[in-house]
């Protein structure tokens, strides 16, 4: 019978029985037991530890959907109970459709035996027949690209052998239902683009779940995101928006506290007709209100501007101008090493160029009382974008780039129009190029 769902995870919960002793296995085994044939209280010797609680999502056909989280927050548990190679303690997981998982490396591989051998014993497990693993043998062997290591013992393989012919034994079985651990972290960078060219190709016939610490992957490959903490999920929606509130945790986590400062009115602009829209520059905050932000409070994004060369505020570009983005910040506590920085993105979600005065200045910043107001301007041309919508992430810390309590992180503090006029280049185009041809 079809349906139009592919995972179906209801009430699912994981829990690990923790002896803190040898002997405390022991004595639950034998005294357990014991007492349970006596008909009296079963004592415990463990304690209960749940990596998942009460997990509940639904996933339909042809979804790509990312699952983020913290180590532990119990990602793989739930994959691997999904595939079926772990049983939940509570609740119920259904799939429909033929499953292939990569997840820990070199699951499902013998090491004694060669590349060739373990191909065709994953393949078998995944269910193709011989005829077809045969036939498909020379597809996998080009894809996974091992050269003569193809007929030596896997136990002799890299890392990112083993994820090379995993992969490519996962990419030839028709999957319906493809889930990823992230494996392919420790892949070179010609072989994770071949992958990544695979997955958005298949995410256009199939339904695609994996895991990924990268939120702009998840984000530039997701239909949906799923954030899980302690085992529980904390937020299941958009991709963008569930990235954007993990980050914040994140950083909340590592003491940039959880305090949210106050976002400003935006100004009235004023439109004009032709290829650019333009309006005068503010002092004023030009937060809009819908911007969400995060931080500790003790200095707060004022206003985010982008200037052209006469110091107009600019709300589209063409591609090539100079532009300036001045960034104003108010400190209401004294900041020994203030840091102000942005990230521009796309409307996806997807960061294409980011940059901050620490990377410039480096322990040259000087402290700041309570009461300053900083601005920070980075002058840039400007590359040819595709025609949409970027916005602008504004930022204000303190400390360095490894270290620093960030006071002020406000998502989408400007929003601008690319226009595009200059004719597709890709995602990001060059503004400086010196362009010859001649006949040889």
């Amino acid at each position: 019978m079809y349906s139009d769902i592919a995972v179906s995870v209801t009430g699912v919960g994981k829990c690990y029985l923790v002896y803190d002793r040898p002997q405390d296995r022991l004595k639950q085994a034998l005294f357990g037991t014991l007492a349970r044939l006596l008909g009296r209280p079963v004592p415990r010797y463990f304690r209960e530890f749940w990596a998942l609680r009460d997990v509940g999502f639904s996933i339909r056909r042809g979804e790509t959907v990312g699952i983020i989280g913290r180590n532990g927050a119990g990602k793989s548990t739930l994959l691997e109970i999904i595939c079926g190679t772990l049983a939940p303690t509570t609740g119920v997981v259904e799939t429909h459709g033929r499953v292939a998982a990569l997840l820990e490396l070199g699951s499902g591989f013998n090491p004694e035996f060669t590349g060739r051998e373990n191909i065709r014993l994953n393949a078998s497990i995944l269910g193709l027949s011989d005829g077809e693993i045969e036939e498909r043998l020379p597809a996998i062997m080009e894809f996974a690209g091992l050269g003569d290591f193809i007929d030596q013992p896997v136990k002799t393989y890299s890392s990112g052998m083993a994820v090379r012919l995993a992969f490519a034994v996962m990419a030839h079985i028709d999957a319906d239902i493809l889930i990823i651990d992230e494996a392919l972290a420790v892949g070179d960078a010609f072989f994770v683009q071949k992958c990544m060219r695979f997955l958005h190709e298949f995410t256009e016939r199939g339904t695609l779940l994996f895991i990924s610490h990268d939120t702009s992957a998840v984000v530039a490959l997701c239909d949906r995101a799923i954030w899980l903490e302690k085992g529980e999920v904390i937020h299941d929606g958009e991709p963008k928006e569930v990235s954007d509130a993990y980050l914040a945790k994140i950083y909340e986590s590592i003491g940039s506290g959880s305090g949210s400062a106050a976002a400003q009115p935006p100004t009235d602009a004023e439109e004009a007709d032709g290829a650019s829209v333009a309006a005068h520059a503010e002092t004023e905050a030009t937060i809009p209100a819908s911007a969400t932000s995060f931080g500790a409070g003790g200095a707060s994004v004022r206003s985010v501007r982008l200037l052209d060369q006469n110091g107009i505020a600019l709300l589209a570009i063409e591609g090539g101008e100079r532009v300036t983005l001045a960034i104003t910040a108010a400190l209401d506590l004294a900041l020994q090493n203030p840091i102000i920085g942005f990230v521009i993105r796309d409307r996806m979600g997807q960061k294409l160029f980011s940059d901050n005065t620490f990377l410039s200045f480096g322990n040259g910043m000087i402290p700041a009382g309570p009461g300053t107001l900083l601005q920070a301007n980075f002058e840039f041309d400007m590359p040819y974008l595709l025609a949409g919508d970027y916005s602008v992430s504004a930022t204000v810390a303190d400390g360095t780039q490894q270290s620093h309590v960030m006071h002020h992180w406000v998502n989408d503090a400007l929003v601008f129009k690319s226009l595009q006029p200059h004719g597709h280049r890709g995602m990001v185009g060059l503004t400086s190029m010196v362009m010859t041809i001649e006949r040889l």
